[in-house]
């Protein structure tokens, strides 16, 4: 059996091996350092190029689970990371040229796969493409001619997203602008005059954060920063994304002064997005600023806002459930590039489409972990979302089915979270039953 990865980042270099040590001989392409990009430093594999850190290893935090979770599936770059650990409290923090290192000799060990320094521009017809947010032109051409050009974005912006259960209900209401659509896909934050005018105040006074070169991107209407648009003028947020037109409080019978709309993110309704928010502001401010909108005073952030140049595919629109193109089944997509955001998350689509590709190549189907746990809730939101307002995601609890059942007991044997006293209880609760359910699903690989 064989196979084509390409792209030696986290993503590509964790799929390679997987399938490596199932019996499949792996081509690995990883066009570095003969063509490089505006980010990287080596060309070496596994190269990190923002943070050192995969952040936090204990299993309360949404990270940490996922960590876990990777580690029950044969994670190899876990391990090395854990070899090139520098402190760091409870994240794992790594030496990143003895992690890069690390990750490196162990591929080029294995006996299975050949790693080709060359620039790959046409898709496999069995592979895993991994080539994270700086895919090359030529193979972005190649995506683009494949699912349409409308796959691949090429401009990230994510405004900030924010967990049911920290919302004081109280100070929102739940309506669609006009009454369109279902009555609760949105929830209101109203604002009054004096309210608004210390927000504003407050939103343009903010530190912003100051890119990378390679990370700038011109302004455009559809990715203009909020903060961009309070500069520009007191009252144009409030003809963009805060205007109260068709938005009447229930409670009063008349439109607020100004209203930020939190659009539900999933389902269950326990994520909502902040409705036009895309933000540069530094994390420390989006959490004092927008804590001053109505019913978000002590609101926890599942994901901070942003914008940054970034290629990644529209998932839900076009991939399938695994993240195969869907008229080839033998051919995943991995890493940043499906829409995920963060080091662990793109080592663990590497992880699971090198587990997928090895069953398709054996004529197996490709399975995926159910919701319930951090690496199944990540996958449902990639196949789920809405494809007219995807956004990349990282590793949240808000991703986790917390009711559904088992699939073999058709019953959970540990509990939910539901009933457990404080918010880390009922995260370890989550995290345990996660680890349960995994290490079940597992026994169909």
């Amino acid at each position: 059996m064989k196979a084509v990865v390409i792209g030696g980042g986290l993503a590509g270099s964790e799929a390679a091996w997987a399938l490596a040590e199932r019996g499949v001989d792996v081509t690995l392409h990883e066009m570095r350092p003969v063509m490089g990009t505006a980010a990287h430093q080596t060309g070496r594999l596994a190269e990190l190029v923002c943070s050192n850190t995969f952040k936090s290893v204990e299993t309360s935090t949404a990270h940490g689970l996922l960590k876990a979770e990777l580690r029950l599936l044969g994670s190899m770059l876990l391990p090395c990371a854990d070899a090139a650990r520098v402190p760091g409290g409870t994240a794992l923090a790594v030496d990143r040229e003895i992690f890069s290192e690390l990750v490196e000799e162990r591929i080029k060990a294995h006996p299975r796969i050949t790693v080709v320094r060359e620039e790959a521009t046409e898709l496999p017809e069995a592979g895993i493409v991994a080539t994270g947010p700086l895919t090359s032109d030529g193979l972005a051409q190649s995506i683009s001619a494949r699912l349409g050009t409308a796959a691949l974005a090429f401009y990230d912006a994510i405004a900030p997203i924010i967990s049911a259960e920290s919302l004081d209900q109280s100070q929102v209401y739940a309506l669609s602008r006009y009454g369109k659509g279902n009555g609760d896909d949105y929830l209101n934050c109203p604002f009054d005059a004096a309210g608004y005018e210390q927000f504003i105040d407050a939103l343009a006074a903010a530190d912003q954060f100051t890119a990378h070169e390679f990370d700038k991107v011109p302004y455009f209407e559809g990715c203009m920063p909020i903060e961009e648009m309070a500069r520009r003028g007191r009252e144009t947020p409030r003809f963009g994304p805060m205007k109260p037109v068709g938005l009447p409080d229930p409670r009063s019978g008349r439109e607020p002064h100004a209203v930020v709309q939190l659009r539900r993110e999933d389902r269950a309704g326990q994520m909502w997005n902040l409705v036009g928010f895309q933000t540069r502001l530094r994390i420390p401010e989006q959490k004092r600023v927008f804590s001053m909108i109505p019913g978000l005073g002590d609101a926890e952030f599942l994901r901070y806002g942003s914008i940054h140049r970034n290629a990644y595919l529209n998932a839900p629109a076009t991939l399938g459930p695994a993240l195969t193109v869907k008229d080839n089944d033998r051919l995943f997509f991995a890493g940043q590039l499906t829409g995920v955001e963060g080091y662990t998350e793109s080592l663990g689509t590497g992880l699971l489409a090198g587990i997928n590709l090895a069953r398709r190549l054996q004529g197996e189907e490709a399975l995926v972990p159910p919701p319930t746990t951090m690496l199944g809730g990540l996958y449902r939101y990639l196949r789920e979302a809405d494809p007219e307002h995807f956004q990349p995601m990282n590793a949240n609890f808000g991703l986790v089915d917390q009711d559904g059942p088992r699939k073999n007991s058709g019953k959970w044997e540990v509990g939910s979270g539901k009933g457990a006293k404080g918010k880390q209880a009922k995260r370890e609760k989550i995290a345990e039953r996660a680890l349960a359910d995994l290490a079940e699903w597992m026994e169909a690989l």
